[in-house]
């Protein structure tokens, strides 16, 4: 498995309502240069309050070999346009070591935070914003060339003159990847994109029985072979160096697994497991503002279904056991009092990427 890692990531204070932390370049810097030297595959950075493209610049400019994705960048705000540009600038930039994660978000951010639009249902627009994408990059690799001519529904592409193409680049197929949680974006994954980025509110079961037969419904319909696409986890991990630090872990990820459940978009994954009105109740509760009173909600029963609890010590193994045969790549969202043993992240790390039996 490929292993993965967060830069610049929310903490438990902000999904508890406390906000967010401040942005420095030179947190960027040291975020990336030390994920390269741990030994992770790939640095990613979330849309939680910041820009997900501009710390990926800088950590191009300071990193040698670890591959840099958004995790995942909001598409419906920023036309197909404004996405591909920046995407491909960061490909250049990078060397070829960009990865290009889209997200929808749900409907009430997107038109009351981002003051966008948005059209129902969102699955078949994200479908044409991905096509879209891939009709510009084409475009700019013709150079002087081009002569779009992408209809669709929700977009237009039909004019790009040599002023305003950006021009041919080395390594020019950005890979794309779609957050997925529901059945329709893991099989627009499978039929048109690199690969899917699973939300963490996506259980282990709910992947293996909803998830992964959506891909390869998906990859089928395209004609692809379902071992191409890069499914990437990225499960709750509730950690601890000792029984009570384990024990505060689970306290901490219960207020990031019940932020996430208050949206009514990953409704699917608690009705699956029987837990629907625990999830009416978080969402009912988020629209009165009680967000610290949510991870009450979250019993451990649920902790369970959804996060690796263990001991520091056995994080590799229990990675490996709960993600090898549906992951192809794990994303680990450490706490920083864990990050800062280094030797200890370094072996896990190596351990975790070695082949599966």
């Amino acid at each position: 498995m490929r292993v993965q890692t967060v830069m610049l990531g929310p903490d438990t204070d902000q999904y508890g309502g406390d906000g967010g932390s401040r942005l420095t370049i030179d947190a960027i810097v040291a975020a990336a240069r030390k994920a390269e030297e741990i030994g992770f595959d790939v640095v990613t950075v979330a849309e939680a309050g910041h820009d997900p493209f501009l710390p990926l610049a800088i950590a191009a400019e300071h990193t040698d070999t670890i591959v840099l994705g958004t995790n995942v960048a909001i598409a419906f705000p920023r036309s197909p346009m404004v996405t591909a540009q920046v995407a491909w600038d960061l490909q250049q930039l990078s060397g070829g070591r960009f990865e290009l994660g889209l997200g929808t978000q749900v409907r009430s951010h997107v038109e009351r935070r981002y003051a966008a639009t948005w059209d129902d249902p969102p699955g078949p627009r994200m479908r044409e914003y991905v096509k879209c994408l891939g009709e510009m990059f084409a475009a700019f690799s013709a150079g002087p060339a081009a002569r779009p001519d992408f209809e669709g529904e929700h977009y237009r592409f039909t004019l790009m003159n040599p002023f305003f193409n950006p021009g041919p680049i080395e390594h020019a197929d950005v890979p794309v990847y779609v957050a997925a949680v529901n059945p329709y974006m893991a099989s627009l994954a499978g039929e048109l994109c690199r690969g899917l980025r699973l939300h963490p509110i996506a259980t282990f079961r709910f992947t293996r029985e909803v998830v992964l037969p959506a891909v390869a419904a998906g990859a089928a319909r395209g004609g692809r072979d379902v071992g191409a696409v890069d499914v990437v986890g990225a499960p709750f991990l509730a950690v601890g160096e000792d029984d009570a630090a384990v024990e505060a872990a689970v306290a901490a990820i219960k207020k990031h697994i019940a932020f996430y459940a208050t949206t009514p978009t990953y409704r699917s994954v608690l009705e699956f497991h029987g837990w629907g009105d625990a999830a009416a109740r978080l969402h009912q509760m988020s629209r009165e503002g009680r967000w610290k009173e949510l991870g009450a909600c979250v019993s451990d029963e649920m902790v369970r279904e959804w996060a690796i609890v263990c001991r520091r010590d056995d994080l590799a193994a229990e990675v490996r056991a709960r993600c090898g045969g549906i992951f192809d790549s794990v994303l680990l969202d450490l706490p920083a009092r864990l990050r800062r043993d280094e030797d200890w992240l370094r072996e896990t790390v190596a351990a975790i990427r070695q082949p599966l039996p």
